[in-house]
């Protein structure tokens, strides 16, 4: 039973590093997509006085469901992993990420 307890604190410096990567791959991934579904390089910012609302906001959920999707998945696949070579899966407890 200890080492139930011990490993999510052991799996938060490898859940900090999955974190950084999967916002770098869906930063990646947000670029391109964008780049597929307008034909520009530069997303709108929520600051960009010369983007309407609508375009504005388009991006805003684009990214956001990128990078939930990204997150979710590169979160999964870690927790697996960590399963399979401890036996133990690296949450405390049942539940959401909050």
């Amino acid at each position: 039973m200890a080492k139930k307890k011990k490993l999510p604190l052991a799996y938060q410096p490898v859940g900090f590093v999955l974190s950084w990567a999967s916002g770098a791959l869906a930063g990646l991934a947000f670029r391109k997509a964008w780049k597929a579904i307008r034909h520009e390089d530069d997303a709108p910012d929520a600051l960009d006085e010369d983007r309407g609302w609508g375009e504005i906001l388009l991006a805003a959920a684009v990214q956001g469901a990128i990078f939930a999707v990204v997150r979710s998945a590169v979160d999964r696949t870690g927790a697996k992993a960590i399963e399979r070579s401890t036996g133990v899966w690296p949450a405390a407890e049942k539940g959401g990420r909050d």
